[in-house]
């Protein structure tokens, strides 16, 4: 076996010289090196901004997502959307373990696992679309991928269905990094607060801010306001369209008596949310653009545009501990279960 860089440059192809997320194409042939894990792969959690674009580009017909899916892997050797920049994660079977890596890892052939690192980094090969999940983000495949040594990854646990476990351990990010952000008594707006990360982020939100705090969720569909209103986590469900940005500061601003938000965290899906989130920021607070749709150019220049002195922070989907910390989320409310179940399982 040859030995590989630890942070997979020895599989990029083009462009030389770059990591291999920004990378146009990687080299997707499963023979390993000595600190490579190869995992059979089950299933794909697509992220949510790159599944939203590919089944608008195919009118949601599955065959022509397949074809789409199919495609991007075979052109590039990785799940990397070239619309929207982003991947997604997996779940499989450790399938082998390279002889630099044996006994340094936690990890030993047949391990159920997800992996932590975004599919747009990850060496993978399609042989087989068996199914795929419109409502979900998820497509069950037959193939291969290999992650690198410095990849993060999280054994399956055994007291949650897997389904279950790829869709929360996808957006494990977002409500680890709420509760860092999240003071008692603060005021915090929750963009796209009815979808996957987004009721996650309310759940934790509503539990850091405490009693004397205020969570708004927003959505612009009434079905996501009346189950934020009856989970019971959100104070305030707001039907609004976060690309109207005046819309959204004025119906914030009218539900905090002018004060605005302490924390905002954007969840969306889609473009063009970037003035939403300031507008609907005080003076000196923070937002959390977890949403991978975001253009950061435009938050910044917005920001400046409209005299905000806001903290922005980029969605960095990695937290210490981020994994155990969404899972437990779900072991600890029943509600939140149930709610995930009904959706995932």
């Amino acid at each position: 076996m040859n030995h590989g860089s630890p942070y997979g440059t020895h599989r990029v192809l083009e462009p030389a010289g770059v990591l291999p997320q920004p990378a146009w194409k990687l080299d997707n042939t499963m023979p390993l090196c000595d600190n490579e894990i190869l995992i059979d792969v089950r299933a794909l959690n697509i992220d949510s901004a790159s599944f939203t674009q590919i089944k608008a580009a195919c009118d949601n017909d599955e065959a022509r997502i397949a074809t789409q899916v199919q495609d991007i892997v075979a052109q590039r050797g990785k799940l990397h959307n070239p619309v929207t920049g982003s991947g997604g994660m997996l779940i499989g079977t450790v399938a082998e373990i390279g002889s630099a890596l044996a006994g340094k890892i936690d990890l030993k052939v047949g391990d159920q696992i997800a992996t932590l690192v975004s599919l747009s980094l990850t060496p993978l090969r399609i042989d087989r679309i068996k199914k795929i999940h419109l409502h979900q983000d998820q497509v069950e495949i037959q193939g291969q991928a290999i992650l690198f040594e410095t990849g993060l990854y999280a054994k399956l646990p055994t007291d949650i269905d897997e389904k279950l476990a790829l869709a929360i351990l996808d957006v494990a990010g977002a409500p680890a990094q709420t509760a860092r952000l999240v003071q008692p008594g603060h005021t915090v707006v929750v963009i796209g607060g009815g979808g996957k990360s987004g009721t996650l982020c309310v759940y934790e939100a509503k539990k850091q801010a405490g009693a004397k705090g205020c969570v708004i969720g927003v959505s612009p569909f009434a079905k996501d306001c009346q189950r934020m209103t009856e989970l019971g986590w959100a104070d305030h469900a707001l039907q609004v369209d976060a690309t109207d940005a005046l819309a959204l500061m004025e119906a914030v601003s009218k539900v905090t008596e002018g004060k605005l938000a302490d924390v905002v965290i954007n969840c969306v899906n889609i473009k063009n949310t970037e003035m939403g989130s300031i507008l609907a920021t005080k003076q000196h607070g923070k937002i959390y653009f977890f949403s991978m749709a975001t253009s950061f150019t435009a938050a910044a220049l917005g920001a400046e545009g409209v005299g905000k002195d806001v903290e922005m922070i980029v969605g960095n989907g990695y937290a210490t501990g981020h994994a155990e910390v969404a899972l437990n989320l779900l072991r600890e409310s029943p509600k939140l279960r149930a709610l995930f179940e009904q959706l995932y399982v």
